[in-house]
């Protein structure tokens, strides 16, 4: 609760299809859902077949399409941000999802070199180091009660995305969609070994961080093996660990599988992590 969590993702791995699971299935008392620089169509999925009328029953949703005016697009994105402060006040718990935290930054871009302010890092001028920052620190707990849990998203162009990297800095941790897992049909396409929370260790019970090291220990020494056994060079009995991964990767996966219209609640997902990883 009141975490700044980052969803990083080329395009076309099923993020759009996430953030409606987490509106549906989320236990926060209101969703706050703000689509910046989307298609018209793509809003229109979103809202009528991915969130439904289960996921908007509880919603306010803010959408400012790709062809409105930059400065627009920058206010939408804090608009949705003041309602989810407003909601916070009021002593609610509110889940505020924002997609795409990226195009934040090119509308700012826009605005910016437009005014005259000088191209820096990938042709970023300073103003958009200093809105994203600004954007996100709005999220969090409030000592009178009430939360504003951040998901933004950030679609990722290359390896060293200007974004990615502002966004890692200021965010708690990150949630890094593949475009393998995905194209194998494994989804939500979440690569966990390649994502991180800052504060898990804080906000888990011993045993739950003691499972979920076990379980992405397991998990790395599996992805290693099935290399090798794609290329034939695999030979149980060599590594004891490796060979018990191998034996469990099956759970595992399954672990990490769920369909669209699933709903696991925290308590059940705590008990089926400790059964993944059972003997």
């Amino acid at each position: 609760v009141g975490q700044k969590i980052g969803v990083f993702s080329m395009p076309g791995v099923g993020k759009s299809v996430l953030l409606g699971m987490m509106a549906r299935g989320t236990s926060a008392d209101a969703n706050v859902i703000a689509l910046i620089g989307e298609r018209g169509r793509e809003a229109r999925e979103f809202i009528e077949d991915i969130l439904g009328p289960e996921g908007l029953r509880r919603s306010v949703v803010i959408v400012v399409p790709g062809d409105a005016p930059a400065p627009m697009r920058i206010k939408g994105s804090f608009l949705a941000t003041a309602i989810a402060a407003y909601l916070r006040r009021e002593g609610r718990n509110v889940l505020l999802l924002m997609d795409s935290l990226t195009r934040v930054a090119m509308a700012q871009r826009e605005v910016g070199l437009a005014s005259g302010e000088p191209p820096t890092a990938r042709g970023y001028p300073p103003s958009v180091f200093a809105v994203i920052p600004r954007l996100v620190e709005q999220a969090g707990v409030s000592a009178g009660g009430g939360s504003v849990t951040g998901i933004y998203t950030v679609l990722l162009h290359e390896e060293n995305d200007t974004v990615g990297e502002l966004a890692k800095s200021v965010l708690d941790g990150h949630i890094t969609l593949s475009r393998e897992l995905a194209s194998r049909g494994h989804f939500p396409a979440i690569d966990i070994l390649s994502s991180i929370s800052r504060v898990a260790h804080r906000v888990s019970a011993p045993e739950h961080n003691a499972n979920r090291h076990r379980f992405v220990e397991l998990y790395a020494r599996w992805r290693e093996a099935e290399e090798l056994i794609a290329l034939g060079t695999y030979h149980p009995g060599s590594d004891r660990r490796a060979d018990e991964a191998v034996a469990m990767h099956e759970r595992l996966e399954n672990f990490l599988k769920q369909k669209m219209r699933e709903h696991v609640n925290f308590d059940d997902s705590v008990k089926q992590l400790a059964e993944a990883i059972s003997q």
